[in-house]
């Protein structure tokens, strides 16, 4: 799945779907029997297959330790000649694609007014430390989930770090940039995560004020996903840390081998809270055994449910210790493009006409699930303030507590003044943040209670 995209203004973003690019199919993702780790008996195999090792998918970027994981390419099919037991091989899968979650085939025109009317008000605004724009932070969605009531009424407002498996994030963003922790690009193996890069220092052509990009069926399809991403999820946690980790190009494309990469890198790292605002259509064991790891390592997942519009299973979405995501409209009707299930959907949060942050400093309004499951991140970010030891059944029992609607969309729309009211209730102790500027009046009309 991957977007159309189209960018008006101060910048519109729609989420349309467009062609999957050329894929490298020769890729194979190895494990070999856990008597035999090591780079060496890699190696020797693929010296008898003549494959080539590309990454060791369980090690940190540049560490030497011992592995088992493996994305290899050519690795040749099983035969009589091909033995994988003899060999010392325990499994192997495709290194299949997965896609950023946007696949809905909203017309611009549907929503354009209200966004652009949105956007138009650049006021600057203190937010916790940084500056953002009014529109992003008096945004209905805000309203919706109760952000102002969790920061400013229960004294909640984040902790720890987020890692956000996606297309970078713009590190240089006013917004962003104080909150932002060492991050990585596992596209092109180097220190950073910053998605300008895949832009070439281009912003498209400006004409009377109005961006005229045209971002469909290219390269850039899905520019700038991944600091969306991060700008609702500082929406929601404006004090927990962000963690860039570049899995995806520009196209929205990203091989499951460097997810698996990221997520390791999640885990090793100190992350807390992992967003996954992509998804692919079948399992994939090796995927889940990364998320299972970073799990027993205090890591708490979020996923999008997928914008096919359907009850259909994605993945890592339908796993049992991942919270699926859909998204709902500021009516909290279930949105046409999300997709819904009791077995795939966790809980809803607003996906519609979502103002965020977008590269190159500015802001920009976005549709999809993507943007739906940073909002429960954020709220996992939230309870986790509270309590940095917090465990996965307990944050989903909080985040739970939602407005309920249809049981397609599990446990409903997330509320996180619900969602920090019950954590509170879990951990008493829980220390209260400063009641901070961003609650005075005189910077954005927050709410007062329940």
């Amino acid at each position: 799945m991957k977007t159309k995209s189209v960018i008006f203004s101060a910048i519109f973003l729609a989420a349309l779907a467009t062609p999957v690019a050329a894929w490298d199919t020769s890729r194979s993702i190895v494990r070999i029997k856990s008597n035999l780790v090591g780079r060496t008996v890699m190696q020797s195999i693929c010296a008898q297959l003549h494959c080539e090792i590309l990454h060791s998918l369980d090690t940190l970027p540049g560490e030497t330790g011992p592995s088992s994981l493996f994305v290899v390419r050519n690795l040749p099919a099983p035969s009589l000649s091909v033995n994988y037991d003899l060999l010392g091989i325990e499994s192997v899968e495709a290194d299949l694609p997965a896609w950023l979650a946007e696949d809905d085939t909203w017309g611009v025109s549907q929503a354009t007014a209200a966004v652009l009317d949105g956007l138009a008000d650049h006021t600057p605004a203190t937010y916790y430390g940084s500056t953002a724009w009014q529109s992003y932070l008096g945004q209905p969605a805000s309203t919706i989930v109760r952000a102002s009531d969790a920061h400013c009424t229960l004294r909640a407002t984040g902790g720890g770090t987020v890692a956000i498996v996606d297309t970078g994030v713009d590190i240089d963003h006013p917004t962003l940039a104080p909150v932002l922790t060492a991050g990585y690009d596992f596209t092109r193996d180097v220190n950073g995560g910053d998605e300008k890069a895949d832009a070439g220092g281009s912003r498209g052509v400006t004409a009377d004020g109005v961006y005229g990009v045209r971002l469909d069926d290219s390269t850039l399809a899905d520019f700038g996903h991944g600091t969306m991403v991060a700008g609702v999820v500082h929406l929601v946690a404006p004090t927990a840390h962000i963690m860039p980790l570049k899995a995806f190009a520009s196209d929205g494309t990203g091989y499951t081998s460097d997810i698996i990469r990221a997520i390791v890198y999640a885990g090793r790292s100190g992350a807390n809270v992992l967003n996954m605002s992509f998804s692919r259509r079948t399992p994939s064991a090796e995927l889940k055994r990364a998320i299972d790891k970073a799990a027993a390592l205090g890591v708490i997942a979020v996923a999008s449910a997928g914008n096919d519009g359907r009850p259909t299973l994605m993945y890592p979405a339908a796993y049992d210790n991942v919270m699926g995501v859909a998204s709902t409209a500021d009516d909290d009707a279930r949105s046409s493009f999300s997709n819904y299930g009791s077995d795939l959907v966790w809980v809803a949060a607003p996906g519609e006409g979502i103002i965020t942050t977008y590269p190159w400093g500015t802001f920009a309004g976005a549709w999809g699930t993507s943007f739906s499951a940073p909002m429960v991140s954020g709220a996992v970010a939230l309870l986790v303030g509270l309590e940095s030891t917090a465990t996965y059944g307990q944050v989903s029992s909080a985040v739970a507590q939602a407005q309920p609607l249809t049981a397609e969309l599990g446990y409903g729309r997330l509320d996180l003044y619900r969602a920090v009211s019950a954590g509170r209730g879990l951990w008493p102790d829980a220390v209260e943040s400063p009641i901070p500027d961003a609650c005075d009046s005189s910077h954005v009309d927050w709410g007062t209670g329940p």
